[in-house]
């Protein structure tokens, strides 16, 4: 006979996972949901079973705060293997073509410009943007040619930290919708020797670093572990700016009603921004002609 099923609680704030090589990130939030027992429960950006590294998962009135992580920079540290290039730019597909050239650390160097700033960049064939309503990585999974759109993305930065004869790793830090498989693709079709992604560690997501992170194999099957490693809902809006707000004008914005801003410390025009009261979370929004006007509300006492 089964056990009877525990009813979910409420659970507010972040656990930034430190994700191991091999685990989903489905699975990361599903195991974490079950561990703390919550009712709600997501992820800021997906992280391929291949890799390790930040997760950041969001609980209850945290995933309201997810699209500002997904929107913040993203870090990196990766290993190229050059020589082979694969159908999905890792080492889990399979060879599509190969070289015997290797690229001396000279020509590495050289070529590292052209992946620094505003870059065309076509995603990986397997990969989750959706074509048609259908995942690419499901598409091509079926036999389906998948023609992936070149886009521009944003790499910031592009710094190669070891070389050997036949690999490169690398320390990248980029924005949002940034594939570094398909960086590894490029710069090996660009060194003319080809290459693919062998590991490959993210190491900062918007507000979140390394030193937020937990150890998925410190908090398995230990609930009390994983509740300690909870961080406020506020943790995921760290990167916006912060108004603090009366008793008296946080009750208007958890109304739905905006709130003008007085004195000389009143936050310029635009956002989005964040409002607290007590230390606690009560909205984002954006600033109007002098008034705090919100787009999310959240449900938290303060």
């Amino acid at each position: 006979m089964n056990a009877p099923r525990r009813n979910r609680v409420d659970v507010h704030g972040w656990i930034v996972l430190d994700k191991p090589v091999g685990m989903t990130s489905t699975h990361a939030v599903a195991a974490m949901r079950r561990l703390l027992n919550a009712k709600k429960a997501g992820h800021a950006g997906t992280l391929d079973p291949l890799a390790s590294g930040i997760l950041p998962l969001a609980f209850g009135e945290a995933t309201k705060t997810v699209p500002y992580v997904v929107d913040g920079e993203k870090a990196y540290t990766f290993t190229v293997a050059w020589g082979v290039e694969t159908d999905t730019d890792d080492t889990e597909g399979r060879a599509v073509a190969t070289s015997d050239k290797r690229p001396a650390l000279a020509e590495i160097e050289a070529v590292l410009p052209r992946f620094i700033g505003i870059v065309s960049q076509v995603p990986p064939r397997y990969s989750a943007i959706k074509i048609d309503g259908e995942r690419a990585y499901d598409l091509a999974r079926d036999g389906e040619q998948v023609e992936m759109v070149a886009r521009d993305v944003h790499i910031h930065a592009l710094r190669i930290v070891a070389a050997d004869e036949n690999s490169a790793t690398f320390e990248a830090e980029c924005g949002k919708g940034t594939y570094v498989r398909a960086i590894a693709r490029d710069m090996g079709r660009a060194l003319g020797c080809l290459g693919h992604v062998t590991a490959l560690r993210r190491t900062r997501v918007g507000p979140f670093t390394l030193a937020d992170a937990t150890p998925w194999a410190d908090m398995a099957d230990d609930p009390k572990a994983a509740s300690e490693a909870l961080l406020p809902v506020e943790g995921g809006l760290t990167e916006l700016d912060c108004v603090v707000l009366s008793r008296d004008g946080a009750a208007r914005l958890k109304r739905g009603q905006s709130v003008i801003l007085r004195g000389r410390d009143a936050p310029a025009e635009g956002g989005p921004l964040y409002a607290a009261c007590g230390g606690v979370v009560i909205a984002v929004g954006m600033v109007e002609k002098g008034e705090f006007i919100p787009s999310r509300v959240f449900n938290l006492p303060f």
